[in-house]
């Protein structure tokens, strides 16, 4: 074999390159079911986890633009359906899904159809991040849309008396479920808008929404007429649908997603401690400057009044400052440098305690160790059981008939396999089996 040049060997990072190249233009993008686990979602807001059967798995990853469409997060060991591009991560050389699309394998035609009306929407722009207006920094008269019966509208209201009771509330009673719901929503909001463009109201924002419940319940909020209408409005608009993890197509329409009604109350109301907080930090930093200004007023007056005095005073003066000065920027210098000094000191004794290199080598000496003990213990062992079956062997040998056989004995047996003891057992004329130590006769018993 001939050594390869230095031109046809390939490193680590170019044969990745290679083999992920191959990957993707290999295969077209394929539709992937499996169950889900090792879930996690780092700060990036990425989604890694692995899909799984009874006999092989795969690793997968779901990058925020992509995952941000999916409705509600995935929980592990739940089962779902991917639409993926195989890939490699060349770093560590993982063969894996770049998945687009998720599904929950169980969900059926009602999540397929969502999914669609979702991807159709996001093609349009209706969630885009640009178009998301920002909300009034303190509202005064808030529009909400929600059901005049539900727990939703009671709880909006409860915030509101607490944290801002001079806001004030307008409700546009609508049903928040059933066939009619989306009509009712879609009319409500575009009502509101009418209503501030005319001057009857003054809304300086739009909630809308309700309490929580299942995929059925909530799905008057998916509705296209209620999405385009969410996104049509002219007054911002804050959805508060459900629970923290139901997502509708709503909230992504909306130019704020509330997780609950409550919270979107306290989203949309100023706390009058916060307030008074406010205007107090405010007052004393007016007086700061006040104070301040008026001892820059004073410097300045001694400023003027020093430079009156002979100039070799002055001269003085400044000298004297200067070594004042000096010194005390030596003693923080030092100051800082045994400070720097000792926290440096504590690190590097703590820094070798924690070494890892100590620690490996206790766990190497352990292993050792133990390595030592586990041979010696083999060896021990096989030797009492190799001593155990050799005396075994002898004993057995020892009790055998064929042991006897070797020393010229014979074993007599009849036609019916009974062995002989005693003369009178056989008869004349009789033909017996006679065994030897090697070999078998046949006998004729002579009168």
């Amino acid at each position: 074999m001939t050594a390869p040049t230095s031109s046809s060997v390939l490193s680590v990072s170019q044969l990745n390159r290679l083999a992920r190249s191959v990957l993707e233009d290999s295969f077209a993008r394929v539709w992937v079911e499996g169950e889900l686990t090792n879930w996690s979602r780092p700060a990036s807001g990425h989604w890694y986890f692995t899909l799984k059967d009874d006999r092989a798995q795969i690793r997968a990853a779901m990058f925020r633009g992509h995952n941000l469409r999916v409705l509600k997060p995935p929980s592990v060991g739940q089962r779902v359906r991917v639409q993926a591009r195989i890939s490699l991560y060349e770093a560590r050389g993982d063969y894996q899904l770049i998945v687009e699309t998720l599904q929950d394998a169980g969900e059926g035609d009602l999540h397929l159809a969502l999914e669609r009306l979702r991807a159709r929407l996001a093609e349009e722009g209706l969630f885009a991040a640009e178009r998301k207006r920002a909300l009034p920094r303190s509202p005064r008269h808030i529009a909400v849309v929600t059901s005049a019966s539900g727990a939703a509208l009671r709880d909006i209201l409860a915030v509101l008396a607490r944290r801002s009771p001079a806001t004030r509330i307008t409700l546009l009673p609508v049903a928040v479920q059933g066939q009619q719901a989306a009509a009712e929503i879609s009319a409500a909001i575009q009502l509101a808008n009418r209503l501030a463009e005319a001057g009857i109201h003054d809304f300086d924002v739009l909630l809308c929404g309700r309490g929580g419940g299942s995929l059925e319940d909530l799905w008057c909020f998916n509705e296209e007429v209620v999405v385009r209408a969410i996104a049509a409005s002219r007054l911002p608009v804050v959805s508060a649908v459900g629970h923290e993890v139901d997502v509708t197509l709503s909230d992504l329409a909306a130019d704020r997603r509330a997780p609950t009604p409550s919270a979107a109350a306290e989203l949309l109301s100023p706390d009058r401690r916060e307030q008074l907080a406010l205007l107090a930090r405010q007052r004393q930093r007016l007086e700061t400057a006040a104070q301040r200004r008026l001892q820059q007023r004073r410097e300045r007056l001694s400023y003027l009044l020093a430079r009156l005095r002979h100039p070799g005073e002055r001269l003085q003066q400044r000298a004297q400052r200067l070594d004042d000065h000096q010194e005390r920027l030596l003693r923080l210098q030092r100051r800082q440098l045994e400070g720097a000094q000792r926290r440096w000191a504590e690190l590097h004794r703590r820094l070798l305690r924690q070494h890892p290199g100590l620690r490996l080598q206790r766990h190497r000496q352990r292993l050792l160790q133990g390595r030592q003990r586990l041979e010696q213990s083999m060896v021990r062992h096989l030797e009492r059981s190799r001593q155990q079956w050799q005396h075994a062997l002898q004993r057995l040998h020892g009790i055998s008939p064929l042991a006897t056989l070797d020393r010229g004995y014979a074993i007599l047996r009849d036609e019916d396999g009974r062995v002989l003891r005693r003369a009178d057992q056989a008869t004349p004329g009789q033909v017996l089996q006679g065994q030897l130590a090697e070999g078998r006769l046949r006998l004729k018993v002579l009168p």
